[in-house]
C-alpha cells in the first residue's frame, strides 16, 4: 500500500519464482505474501475514482476524488465532491508534497513538521501519501501465530529494518491462505501497543486485476472514528500525460 494507501498502485504475483529461491519454507511463504501485499495496488501507472467516507462521533462526510499514479514516486489526487471542496488537489513527487486550495488560489508545500497531520480530516496522514517503504524491502518478516487464529488465514509479522524512518514497531498482516489476499493489517508502536487497523473487504475485478475494493482504517485511540476508502473505478498500466504530475496541473482546478 510502500505503505501508501491513497494512490492506487501492480498486482503481479511472483510466488512461483519465490518458491524456487533457496529459502526455508516459512521464509518463502512469508516472502510470497508480503510481495503480494506490496504489489496489490501498484502498477507502472494507474487512474482511479475513489470515494472516501470519514466517520467521527460528531460528524460524517464523504469525499469523491480522482487519483493518478506513475511508478513509485508520483501521485496526483483531485477532489470532485462535495462542492465546497471541489478542486482541492494534492501532488506528490518523491518525498515532497503540495496542496492546492482553490478558494484562495494558493499552492502550499507541506513542511516536514506537518507530515503526520491528517489528510483532509481523515485518519490517513500526509505521511501515508509519501511513504516509499515496501514490506519486502524495508521490513524483516516471518510467519507468526495468534492466540485465536481464524480458519483459512495466515499471519505475517513485519519488523522495520534498522535505520529506516518508519514509525511502526511492527505490523501484523492477515491474509487468506488460498490466494494471499489481505484481510487485515494491524500497526503497533514500539511498545507493542495497537495503534490502528486496516480492514480489506469486497474483492472485485478491475480489468484483469482483483483487489479488495474497500479499505477501512480504524484508529485505536479515537473511539467511534474510522475512514473508509471505496474504489469505484480503476485502470492499471495505462498511458498518462506526464503533465498530470506537475505544479502547473495542480493549479488548474477541475
Amino acid at each position: 500500500m510502500r505503505e501508501t494507501w491513497l494512490p492506487i498502485v501492480l498486482a503481479g504475483l511472483a510466488i512461483p519464482i519465490l518458491l524456487l529461491i533457496p529459502q526455508a519454507p516459512d521464509e518463502a511463504d512469508a516472502a510470497a505474501i508480503v510481495r503480494r501485499i506490496d504489489a496489490l495496488y501498484r502498477s507502472e501507472s494507474s487512474e482511479a475514482l475513489v470515494e472516501m467516507e470519514i466517520v467521527t462521533p460528531h460528524w460524517q462526510r464523504t469525499l469523491k476524488m480522482r487519483a493518478w499514479s506513475s511508478g513509485m514516486d508520483k501521485t496526483f489526487i483531485r477532489i470532485l465532491e462535495p462542492k465546497k471542496e471541489t478542486g482541492i488537489a494534492t501532488l506528490r513527487l518523491g518525498n515532497e508534497m503540495w496542496n492546492f486550495l482553490p478558494k484562495i488560489n494558493k499552492v502550499m508545500k507541506i513542511p516536514p513538521s506537518m507530515m503526520m497531520s491528517s489528510w483532509m480530516g481523515s485518519d490517513f496522514t500526509n505521511d501515508d501519501l509519501v511513504k516509499e517503504f515496501t514490506f519486502l524491502e524495508s521490513y524483516h518478516f516471518e510467519l507468526t501465530s495468534l492466540d485465536a487464529p481464524e480458519e483459512g488465514l495466515v499471519y505475517v509479522k513485519c519488523v522495520p529494518k534498522e535505520g529506516l524512518p518508519i514509525v511502526w514497531g511492527h505490523v501484523i498482516i492477515a491474509a487468506r491462505r488460498a490466494d494471499a489476499m489481505p484481510v487485515w493489517q494491524r500497526f503497533f508502536d514500539e511498545k507493542g501497543n495497537l495503534v490502528r487497523e486496516m480492514l480489506f473487504r469486497e474483492v472485485k475485478s478491475f480489468g484483469n486485476r482483483r483487489i479488495p475494493s474497500v479499505m477501512e482504517l480504524i484508529p485505536q485511540n479515537k473511539e467511534g472514528q474510522k475512514t473508509v476508502l471505496r474504489y469505484l473505478e480503476a485502470r492499471f498500466d495505462i498511458e498518462l500525460d506526464p503533465d498530470v504530475f506537475t505544479l502547473r496541473n495542480l493549479r488548474r482546478g477541475i
